[in-house]
């Protein structure tokens, strides 16, 4: 097969952890690489641990010591994606398909140190190519690397799928295929929105963009590297027969014919809202307020700022539900150097984005939103923009209601 083929020469083939369930699916997953391989193509394949097995270590390690070290907490629960990757090369054996496993240290994957959600560095693809060069299957246990020292570490949840975006980059594969339980990337999800329709293209920034908000189609980071390495990513299904059409692919800007003014709606249930009121107004009260959150390791995403009826200052701002109680701890640490009045948190609140490359050069869209949203009774707590964004936050009860009306409301709905 020569570069002008109109076929890939050399993809990666990721199998999530429900593709990898069971036996069973196993072996379904080996006849997928069979029949690719049998294309022409040269093929690497990156499997997560099965289904359940990752929460089972974790919950082995918490059940001897919430606060293991994190160094011994990575060695355990990477165990389920060894696992997995020789059972799979064993299966694509028993197909008479030559394969062999290999761990994120023998690659190697290089990360940081921050063990459990450590951060890939570089990763050395000259032994993979040998490997398929010689007409064998790489088999590549996903999620994890190899730290400083020599000591195994993970890259947090859904990790595998930035395990084979750094594959792709790393042997120069022609696309990164993620196979898992849903066939694509939907303009929203489909199980609240029935209109919802699948995506054919969508931009690596939209993607992006979505995940960061609430889609959990792709990790965050795997998206953000392949937009960094110019990796194309095909999302579809393990579960379903694979044609021309099937799933959805993640692009360069430059590939996309029609760019839509909204590609797609995301929401989290994962907020928290934190309001600090009654707070001097004063230069640099923002920093003296987000300053200790920071050191906490408290991660604040939509911020609100107002003046009082008294010339004080109120904010308020969001946080990720786990960090509450770290944020709470730390801003009433600061509250002598703050000067707070009271704080006031609420947790039945959602996030909703809406999503699309089209914002950049068209107006009204955000007037679109809120006037949707004002017809239906629905008050709009917070608001943040980016280029390609518009989020607010919303009462959670609204939530159902507030997804179909934008979405009807932008013209995403299907038939």
């Amino acid at each position: 097969m020569t570069s002008s083929d109109p076929c890939p020469t050399r993809i990666v083939m990721k199998f999530g952890g429900t593709s990898v369930a069971d036996l069973d699916r196993i072996r379904a997953v080996a006849e997928r690489v069979r029949k690719e391989r049998e294309k022409g193509h040269q093929v690497a394949v990156v499997v997560s641990a099965m289904a359940g097995v990752t929460n089972q270590m974790v919950g082995y390690v918490n059940a001897l010591d919430p606060m293991a070290d994190a160094r011994e907490y990575d060695a355990v629960v990477a165990s389920g994606e060894q696992v997995t990757s020789g059972l799979t090369a064993i299966a694509l054996q028993a197909l008479g398909v030559p394969a062999r496993s290999w761990q994120g240290w023998q690659i190697p994957f290089r990360t940081d140190e921050a063990h459990g959600k450590a951060r890939i560095g570089d990763v050395e693809g000259a032994a993979l190519i040998a490997c398929m060069e010689r007409g064998e299957v790489p088999v590549i246990a996903g999620f994890q690397g190899v730290a400083p020292g020599e000591r195994i570490s993970t890259l947090g949840r859904g990790g595998s799928d930035t395990s084979a975006v750094a594959v792709a980059a790393a042997i120069k594969a022609d696309r990164c295929d993620i196979y898992t339980d849903v066939d694509g990337i939907y303009t929203t999800d489909p199980r609240i929105v029935k209109k919802a329709k699948k995506l054919d293209r969508i931009t690596f920034e939209e993607m992006l963009e979505l995940a960061s908000v609430g889609a959990k189609v792709l990790q965050t980071r795997s998206v953000g590297l392949a937009m960094k390495e110019k990796v194309r990513v095909r999302v579809l299904s393990s579960f379903e027969p694979e044609t021309e059409l099937s799933g959805s692919l993640v692009v360069d800007e430059d590939e996309m014919m029609e760019k839509e003014l909204v590609t797609g709606i995301a929401y989290s249930l994962d907020e928290a809202k934190i309001s600090v009121s009654r707070i001097p107004d004063r230069p640099g009260i923002a920093a003296a307020i987000f300053s200790p959150l920071t050191e906490a390791r408290v991660n604040v995403d939509m911020i609100v700022q107002s003046v009082g009826s008294d010339g004080s200052t109120n904010m308020t701002f969001t946080v990720p539900k786990g960090d509450q109680a770290r944020a709470l701890a730390a801003l009433e640490a600061a509250r002598a150097d703050i000067q707070y009045g009271e704080i006031h948190t609420a947790n039945d609140v959602v996030k909703i984005s809406v999503v699309g490359i089209g914002m950049r050069s068209h107006s009204g869209m955000a007037s679109t939103m809120f006037q949707t949203l004002a017809e239906r009774g629905i008050n709009v707590q917070v608001i943040s923009t980016s280029e390609i964004k518009i989020s607010v936050l919303i009462d959670a009860e609204y939530m159902e209601l507030a997804m179909r009306a934008l979405h009807t409301a932008y013209g995403l709905d299907g038939e």
